[in-house]
């Protein structure tokens, strides 16, 4: 069962374990590169709400002096993806937002954070509602309980639209494109926090949950906290413990060190236990079409499965493999047990890395 939202306080909110004091270094990512990062110690007695943080006039703000505000308070896209919410303000001339969609529907296994947050904060997530109604200009803004069809992976973005308005976004386009804006819960109580309440974005939510884990738990985190003191917080490791995937167990990635932070994408710490992470053995494809089946964006996961392992990647990009949002519907249908989704995912980071338009 997962426990209420509750505040993780005494953690450091720092990025790697460090001696007293400031530094500035390379510090481990969640996949295993370093990059610079600044290590800090926090002090174990304070808390997350700042001191006279006070509340900014978001009406009386211009659209660019309220999307650089959305800047300066760090928000970003709460959903996983980490999209800078700002850009989602940044409406180009002749398009206009109809609906503002409001997104709590977490379709991984496991994961609770926009549950609770529903729950628990339902007066700030109203309130961050209306702001970017009024400054998107939308007509309508869909936060009523709209019944969908239980299925994966219907959170995301492209999926809801089609749910709720039966209505598809084409490819290569955003959902801007046909009238609709959809953000997170998350990033939505976000807004709220930083203008009504002057805190900018420095915790998240996190479900920290799976059989490995002692006590599971809805936590609220400090950015920076190292993943080892998140699990030391809800009773340690059990035995057994193999894998800790931070995200959800379809979109998640296994961390590489416990020494990795909490990120603004963090919606989750699962710990997984040895029975629930065995590799099983892998066959040749049989063609057999069922990654084709359950591929959302009804794309050709086969093929560019193929294509990764010989290192076609820039081959990929032809039959758009950027559509891909890595659900990993296609690897959990493959009766030959082909890890899909990985492959695909190797190609994406190897064209992104070059920094290679998409097609």
């Amino acid at each position: 069962s997962i426990a209420v939202t509750v505040p993780v306080t005494g953690l450091c909110s720092a990025v790697e374990t460090k001696p007293p004091g400031l530094a500035i270094d390379d510090f481990r990512g969640v996949d295993g590169n370093f990059a610079p990062a600044i290590a800090i110690q926090a002090d174990a007695f304070a808390t997350q709400q700042l001191e006279g943080g006070a509340a900014t006039d978001w009406e009386s703000l211009s659209l660019d002096a309220f999307i650089e505000a959305i800047q300066m308070g760090g928000i970003v896209g709460m959903g996983g993806a980490t999209f800078p919410a700002h850009v989602k303000l940044s409406v180009p001339d002749g398009v206009s937002i109809r609906h503002l969609l409001v997104n709590g529907a977490e379709c991984e296994p496991y994961l609770t954070t926009d549950h609770r947050l529903m729950l628990e904060r339902p007066e700030a997530l109203l309130e961050g509602a209306e702001i970017m109604r009024r400054k998107l200009g939308a007509e309508e803004t869909v936060i009523r309980v709209v019944p969908l069809k239980v299925k994966y992976p219907q959170g995301a973005e492209k999926m809801m639209i089609k749910s709720v308005f039966g209505v598809e976004v084409p490819a290569g386009q955003l959902p801007r494109d046909v009238g609709v804006n959809v953000n997170n819960v998350g990033t939505i109580v976000a807004i709220a926090d930083y203008f009504l309440r002057g805190m900018p974005l420095i915790e998240r939510v996190v479900t920290v949950a799976g059989p490995g884990v002692t006590y599971p738990s809805n936590l609220i985190v400090p950015l920076g906290t190292p993943v080892r003191d998140v699990v030391k917080f809800c009773g340690g490791l059990k035995a057994g413990t193999r894998e800790i995937v931070m995200g959800g167990p379809m979109m998640g990635r296994p961390v590489a060190s416990l020494d990795v932070p909490v990120l603004k994408g963090c919606s989750g710490v699962l710990v997984f236990t040895e029975k629930k992470t065995s590799r099983r053995k892998e066959y040749p494809c049989i063609r057999c079409g069922r990654c084709l089946e359950a591929c959302p964006y009804f794309l050709n996961p086969s093929r560019l499965a193929r294509l990764s392992k010989s290192r076609m990647f820039d081959e990929m990009k032809a039959y758009h493999v950027f559509d891909c949002v890595e659900c990993g519907s296609c690897t959990f249908a493959c009766p030959s047990n082909i890890p899909i989704v990985q492959l695909i995912r190797t190609a994406k980071d190897d064209l992104l890395t070059r920094r290679e338009p998409a097609a």
